[in-house]
Order: structure tokens, then C-alpha cells, then sequence
């Protein structure tokens, strides 16, 4: 009887270590979305607020806005990169609208310059997305799309 209440209390310590790791896993992984967030703040600054504007609303017709777009919320982070990485010429519709502005390509930024401004765009104004863009996400796209 004794051996089972070391092992029950072994059990218990085991697993008090295990919800501690994961705890302090999502609080590092929290402050790393933090840290990505603030830099991209900067590259938005330099490379995108002309176009896209301070607020992310965009420029009717023209550019579209980042704010609240489906397509900066969702769960398809290639397709932001590729846009990112190759530019885009195409008339598009977003969320009904339609925007017919040419986006210069930013293949110039490095893989974390990219990473860190989709997560600013993803965290920034109404837009809550905290699932992180990596930079080896962004590096795997561009050997794609070379």
C-alpha cells in the first residue's frame, strides 16, 4: 500500500509539471506574438500605412482595406505571403467590394520582416488572429514561388 500512494503522489507532481510546461509554453509563445506585433508595427509603418492607411481601412477601389478583411483573418497565411512576396495586379473582390490598385511586390523584406508585419495586420484594429505567421512559413512559400 505503500508503494501505491508514492506513485499516486509521483502521478500528481508529474502531472502539475506538465499543465506548468504548457502554461509557461503559451505564455512564451504570447510574448513572442508580442514581440513580432511590435516589429511589424515598424514595417507597416515604412512599407504599407500609404497604401492601406493608419486605421488599415484601405482607399475605396483602390486599396483594400486590412481591417476586419475575411481575408486577412483567415486560416490561409500563404496566400498573405505570396501576395507579400509576388505583389498582386489582379482586379480582386474583397468581402464584395472590388480593388483595382496595383501592390509592389516586398520580396526585399526578409522572412521575418513578413512574419512580422502579417501578425501586426492579424493583431492590429478590430482584427484578433493568434495564431502566428512564422518566419519559416514565410520561408517555405518563397521557395515556392520562385
Amino acid at each position: 500500500m505503500r508503494i501505491v500512494k508514492q506513485f499516486a503522489g509521483l502521478g500528481s507532481f508529474c502531472w502539475g509539471m506538465f499543465f506548468l510546461l504548457c502554461s509557461n509554453s503559451g505564455m512564451a509563445q504570447t510574448a513572442s506574438l508580442k514581440s513580432s506585433i511590435e516589429r511589424g508595427k515598424t514595417v507597416y509603418v515604412q512599407r504599407c500605412m500609404v497604401c492601406h492607411q493608419q486605421d488599415g481601412g484601405g482607399v475605396p477601389h483602390l486599396n483594400p482595406p486590412l481591417d476586419a478583411a475575411s481575408a486577412v483573418k483567415g486560416k490561409d497565411k500563404n496566400k498573405l505571403i505570396t501576395i507579400l512576396l509576388k505583389g498582386m495586379s489582379d482586379r480582386v473582390e474583397i468581402d464584395g467590394e472590388y480593388y483595382s490598385n496595383n501592390m509592389a511586390s516586398h520580396a526585399d523584406l526578409s522572412d521575418q520582416q513578413i512574419a512580422d508585419v502579417l501578425n501586426y495586420i492579424r493583431n492590429n484594429w478590430s482584427n484578433k488572429v493568434p495564431i502566428p505567421v512564422t518566419p519559416a512559413e514565410v520561408k517555405s512559400v518563397r521557395a515556392k514561388t520562385k
